[in-house]
Order: structure tokens, then sequence, then C-alpha cells
């Protein structure tokens, strides 16, 4: 067998690696404009079309950060041709199955180059395994709790495992990451808002105001926080039909006291200004004194009246500019 000298194998290495960067040079290309393609496609909600079209992308092996993100938009576009009313059918689920694949192998592969669309990923693979797809939340916790450890601030997420825990009947873990929200991140309003909603559902007045409370002194000078306290105090007092017309006066008066202080903070915030004519109109529904009626009703004609005109110069101001 002949040898090679040093120049001919280097000179063959040289080709080969040209030779590579070449192929890898076009397939990145060609990933580019099927990704093109994809994306129109995504977007006009062609979903049959967009998922050929990021399979295209794929299978030239693309190498650039973004167009890695087609593993996100081609589990996405077979997560929107999956259809809940059709479980069983085994096409269909194996739509949602090729799905759920694609949305991990995002997470695996955009892990370190792309943290939104891995982000994406987890949470649309976390609604895949909800309960109107494959309702299995026992997927769907450690992933949650993988999220959360990876970004500890970050609320949605813990909204979306307390809901996860809600809905499989365990109250005590769905208050506790809402809790774990609030220690987590306090000076965020949407925390006790969500808190707020929660207690609600469960039918915990009184928890549900101390939420609230808890944001206005994270918030003390923002009125829509002592308006939405108002707005709880209304639907109690006007749709708990289990109360007395004391309880029911009682509640309409502290929801006149919330709706104060926010109109000390902003006395033309319309909405406060309607609300609290709504709450004196109750405050009079359950009125024992018919000369008090009167007051309650006068104040209430009269804050409607405020509120018209606020209207008015809002309008005419907008007319104008």
């Amino acid at each position: 067998m002949g040898k090679f000298s040093s120049r001919v194998v280097l000179g063959c290495v040289v080709a080969l690696s040209v030779s590579v960067v070449g192929c890898g040079q076009i397939n990145n290309l060609r990933a580019k404009m099927a990704f093109r393609e994809g994306n129109s496609a995504y977007q006009a909600g062609e979903w049959v079309a967009a998922a050929e079209a990021y399979e295209q992308v794929l299978s030239y092996n693309p190498t650039d950060p973004q167009i890695l993100t087609s593993y996100f938009f081609l589990g996405n576009s077979l997560d929107n041709q999956y259809r809940p009313g059709r479980v069983g059918d085994s096409a269909n689920d194996a739509v949602l199955a090729r799905a759920i694949e694609n949305y991990q192998t995002a997470i695996d592969v955009l892990e370190g180059i792309n943290p939104q669309f891995r982000t994406l990923s987890m949470q649309y693979l976390i609604a895949a395994y909800g309960s109107d797809k494959l309702n299995d939340p026992s997927l769907a916790e450690p992933l949650l709790r993988q999220m959360l450890q990876e970004d500890p601030n970050n609320p949605p997420t813990y909204f979306i495992l307390s809901r996860l825990y809600e809905d499989a009947g365990d109250y005590e873990q769905a208050e506790a990451a809402l809790v774990a929200a609030r220690d987590a991140v306090p000076g965020d309003a949407s925390i006790y808002t969500t808190m707020a909603a929660y207690y609600d559902r469960q039918g915990e007045f009184d928890k549900l105001v101390e939420a609230l409370e808890a944001r206005t002194a994270q918030e003390p000078n923002n009125p829509e926080a002592y308006y939405t306290i108002a707005t709880y105090y209304f639907n109690k007092a006007s749709r708990d039909f289990t109360l007395s017309d004391t309880d029911k006066a009682t509640y309409a008066e502290s929801g006149v006291d919330a709706v104060d202080r926010a109109l000390a903070l902003n006395e033309n915030y319309i909405e406060a200004i309607v609300f609290k004519g709504l709450l004196l109109r109750l405050q009079a529904n359950v009125e024992p004194s018919v000369a008090r009626q009167r007051v309650l009703l006068a104040e209430a004609d009269a804050l409607g009246e405020r509120a018209e005109e606020l209207r008015l110069a809002a309008a005419a101001g907008v007319a104008a500019s």
C-alpha cells in the first residue's frame, strides 16, 4: 500500500472541511426559508401547513437559536389541530402526543439558548396535561416545580400550580402556592387579586378582604386597589341571600368606606363614584328609617349626576383632541 504525503492528507482534510461547512451553510439556508414559510402559515392559523413546514425546517438539522424554536412552533401547530371533543380517536390522540413530544424537545434544546420560548414550551406542555386534554396533573406538577426552581419570582407559574391543585381538590396546597407567590414577590398586585379570586371561589370572604387589604399596604396610593375592595363588599351584600338586612348594611357600609378611600386619592374616579352610588342604594334598601333612606338615595342621585358630568367632559375632551 502506498503512503500518502502529509500534503495530500492535509489537502483531503481541508477539502472535507469545506464540503461539510458548505453543506451546513446550505442546510441552514434551506431551514431559514422553510422557517419563513412555517411562520407565514402559523400566523394565518393554517396549522397543518405550518406543521409540515416546521418539520421540513427540522429535517435540515438547523443550529441557529432562532430556527430551533421550530420545535415549539411545531408542537403548537400540532396542539392546535387537537380536538378535545374527539378523545379516543387514535389520529387525534396521536396529534396531541406529537405536540407534547415537541414541546419537551423544545424545553431540552432551548435551555440556555432561548429562555423565552423555553418557558412558553413549558407553559403549553403544562396546558397539554390539563383537564381538557391529557388530563394528567401528576405530569404537570413536576414541570411547574422545575419552572419555579429556575425562576422563583414568576407569579403566573405559582398561579398555574395553585389552579392545578384547586382543580384536583387539594385546597391546602392551592392556597400554599399563592402564599408562596406572595412571599416571593410581595410587591406584585396580581398576586393579591388572584388570592382574592381564589378565596371568593372558596367562600372565604374574610381572607379575601385580608388579601386585598394587604395589596393596599403595597400600593397605598393606588385608588383602584381600594375600589376593588368596594366591589367585593357590594357583591357580598347584594348576592349573599343568607345575610340579614343588618349584615347587608354592614357590608355595604364597609364598601362605602373602601370606595371613599379610593375617591380621596382621585375625586374624579368615575367608576368609584358610580359604585358608591350603588352601595348607597343598597344601604337604602335595607334601611328601616324612611328619612335615612331619602338621604342615602339623594346622595346616590347626586353621585350619578356627578359621574355623568365627568363622562361628558371626558367625551368632549376626546372630541376636541
